[in-house]
């Protein structure tokens, strides 16, 4: 293989952070199809509190239609970072709700298995997410 076609490969490949992006963007659009096509099928989800477990992209999808319910009243990102590339990704995020005007922050990691995210975990003040609702 020439060396201009490997560098094309690599071009053409979208890095984690930019599919992390993608996401953000899909959910904003709430378009969870466009969502979960770069997971993994047997994807985990680690919600806040850390005890809490889903497993696998269809039981994730069906949770994507009702996330309305399952965040605070008047919740809104404000902005998004990410941090890493690679294997992981972190993202920066923040928001604000009614109960929460001031904001806060919380961090997401995604962490990637040949090219789709495998496990999203939330990290995030538990005490100040309880009392967000």
């Amino acid at each position: 293989m020439s060396y201009a076609k490997a560098a094309n490969m690599n071009n053409d490949r979208v890095n984690s952070a930019e599919i992390v992006q993608r996401g953000w963007e899909a959910v904003a659009r709430g378009d969870w199809d466009a969502v979960v096509a770069d997971y993994t099928e047997d994807m985990v989800f680690v919600m806040p509190g850390q005890n809490d477990l889903l497993k696998g992209k269809s039981a994730f999808r069906d949770v994507l239609d009702n996330l309305g319910a399952a965040l605070p009243v008047g919740f809104s990102i404000d902005s998004i970072r990410q941090i890493g590339d690679g294997d992981e990704v972190v993202s920066i995020v923040e928001w604000k709700s009614e109960r929460v005007p001031e904001g806060s922050q919380l961090s997401v990691l995604f962490r990637f298995s040949d090219g789709k995210v495998a496990e999203e975990r939330w990290f995030i003040d538990t005490e100040q997410w309880k009392a967000a609702f």
